[in-house]
């Protein structure tokens, strides 16, 4: 048989990916972001559209995996972001091994995005500015949660969250009025911020009936900067499913 027979690609169900791979992977990336997000009537396809899958490297190389949200990225330089607790188990993971995975999965499209990549801390007014854009009940949960440490009850967290309220002098009507509660300046803890993930490997991800999927994988090298990385250009190969 040859594959003439094949020619309108019956396999195909969420599309493909271009025949001639583009040099860098970002373009298609920012199609599918778009897409997850806006779809063909300007409201998300996808429930979580930025919701990603991180992976790190604990102790004894045990990888340990949670589902976080992509908080902006530079798709020019290469990076996309996090937030998290600098003192929760993810980041002191980080600390220790400043690498990760994230994978993005649009089910409805049928889509995958992988990134793997070096990791380093967003810069402080990076993350004051998106602090600051937090609902209240957030900011304050903030200083009250001390990520990834033992608790004896439920009421013990709870406890905290009101010590924490009374630090800053909040009641529960204002951290419940969303729009109340936004006028309200609290600063951001020295040990919350932002972590971006600097690509080195990008591996896009189309289904296809049967398990004949459409891959390809861009890959690139980075050599530490002051500010960041230099980029080596992308190397891109197709992938058989």
């Amino acid at each position: 048989m040859s594959n003439a027979e094949l020619a309108d690609d019956p396999f195909s169900s969420g599309g493909t990916l271009p025949e001639e791979l583009p040099d860098s992977p970002w373009g298609v990336f920012r199609q599918w972001w778009d897409e997850a997000h806006t779809g063909d009537e300007g409201k998300p396809i996808e429930s979580h559209p930025n919701a990603m899958s991180l992976a790190t490297l604990g102790d004894a190389g045990m990888p340990s995996t949670r589902i976080v949200y992509c908080k902006g990225m530079d798709l020019d330089a290469g990076w996309i972001r996090f937030y998290t607790n600098y003192q929760g188990r993810k980041a002191r993971q980080l600390a220790a091994n400043p690498k990760a995975a994230a994978g993005f999965h649009w089910n409805i499209l049928h889509r995958q995005a992988c990134i793997e990549g070096l990791v380093v801390k967003s810069p402080p007014e990076e993350s004051d500015a998106y602090f600051a854009s937090r609902a209240l009940i957030s900011r304050l949960g903030a200083w009250a949660s001390h990520q990834s440490e033992p608790v004896a009850s439920r009421d013990d967290l709870l406890t905290q969250y009101a010590d924490v309220m009374e630090r800053f002098g909040v009641g529960v009507d204002t951290i419940m009025n969303d729009v109340e509660g936004r006028e309200i300046t609290i600063p951001r803890p020295e040990h919350w911020g932002g972590f971006r993930i600097w690509a080195t490997r990008v591996e896009l991800w189309i289904g296809g009936k049967g398990r004949f999927h459409d891959r390809a994988v861009w890959t690139r090298d980075l050599t530490p900067e002051a500010d960041g990385f230099n980029a080596s250009p992308w190397q891109v190969t197709r992938l058989q499913p």
